[in-house]
């Protein structure tokens, strides 16, 4: 069948249906090996996977650099993704967010040279700055498309007050929010917000940040300086209490044949056309799993008993240890 293609937002671009998140290659998840990021990336579009979504804050500040080495050559077949807004220092200590103008034009030049790309397809305020209007956020952010330097905006974990007063201000291509069978939060306003203006929905940690593949059956599994051991939903009693969503999933997913985790995929892809999932991995096993989930399909029974056994609010604990960042 291969890889279908979809659509973000009215004006947005054209995207492959699942995309390849590439933090957990640099930083987050346990140690990173470069060479296997790399050819995770080239395999990836190997797949026709051709939609990558980085930040510079992932390293810090060498994701970037990665990504751009992996698609040196292959610049015309992907769709690049970057974001700006939350601040680290060189030592990965983390300095808030910033939207101010200044800072927009600074990090956008900066993320251009470490991708060593002359203009970035989507780019997005990573978290919204309390302190500064969205205007002067979004108003520096089209500048820098009239300069030809970014083609399409984006947002991120914004509410839908704040991508209404993005939008009037410059056209939004995509919001990139968590968005999972254990967090369905979005479908009661920013789904229903963003496809009445016309923008395409990225679900970030559509596995649940890895906890729905059923991989993880104890803390134990997770290697050491994982910050999901410090996550609210992996401690502690949380943690047995998620896992009887996943053994619910996994039973449902013995039953057509495919794994977990690519049922809680093919679940996301279901939910509508406008929406791509972008999960990420720094293994080529789980890659070519993951893409595999764009084959399964899901009739009305399935989806039914899927609401069934992952209604919203089923999992225990907040998505992250402090929610503050999130505009809400």
């Amino acid at each position: 069948m291969g890889m279908e293609i979809r659509k973000l937002g009215a004006d947005g671009p054209e995207v492959s249906a699942e995309g390849l998140g590439c933090m957990g290659m640099s930083e987050f998840y346990g140690s990173a090996d470069e060479g296997e990021a790399k050819r995770v990336i080239e395999r990836a579009l190997e797949l026709d996977v051709t939609f990558l979504d980085t930040a510079d804050m992932y390293g810090p500040f060498t994701n970037e650099k990665l990504v751009g080495e992996a698609i040196a050559g292959h610049r015309d077949e992907v769709v690049l993704a970057t974001k700006f807004g939350n601040v680290r220092g060189n030592n990965g200590e983390r300095l808030g967010v910033r939207g101010d103008a200044e800072y927009v034009r600074q990090c956008c030049e900066d993320s251009l040279q470490r991708l060593g790309v002359e203009r970035i397809d989507l780019y997005y305020q990573h978290r919204v700055d309390p302190e500064v209007p969205i205007e002067e956020t979004v108003g520096a952010m089209a500048e820098l498309v009239e300069q030809g330097k970014v083609a399409h905006l984006g947002l991120s974990e914004a509410s839908p007050e704040t991508i209404r007063r993005a939008h009037a201000t410059h056209p939004i291509a995509a919001l990139q929010t968590e968005y999972s069978l254990w967090s369905r939060d979005p479908e009661d306003q920013i789904l229903p917000a963003v496809r009445e203006l016309g923008i395409g929905f990225v679900a970030y940690s559509p596995l649940g940040r890895g906890f729905l593949t059923g991989r993880f059956r104890s803390i134990d599994d997770l290697p050491e300086g994982d910050f999901r051991r410090v996550s609210p939903r992996f401690e502690g009693e949380n943690f047995d209490r998620n896992l009887e969503l996943v053994e619910k999933v996994e039973e449902l997913a013995e039953e057509k044949g495919v794994t977990a985790g690519q049922l809680a995929l093919a679940w996301v892809l279901a939910q509508g056309s406008d929406i791509v999932p972008i999960p990420g991995t720094k293994r080529l096993q789980y890659l070519e799993q993951n893409v595999a989930a764009v084959e399964v399909e899901l009739g009305d029974e399935d989806l039914r008993r899927l609401d069934e056994v992952a209604p919203a609010g089923v999992a225990v604990g907040d998505r992250y240890a402090d929610m503050s960042p999130v505009d809400r």
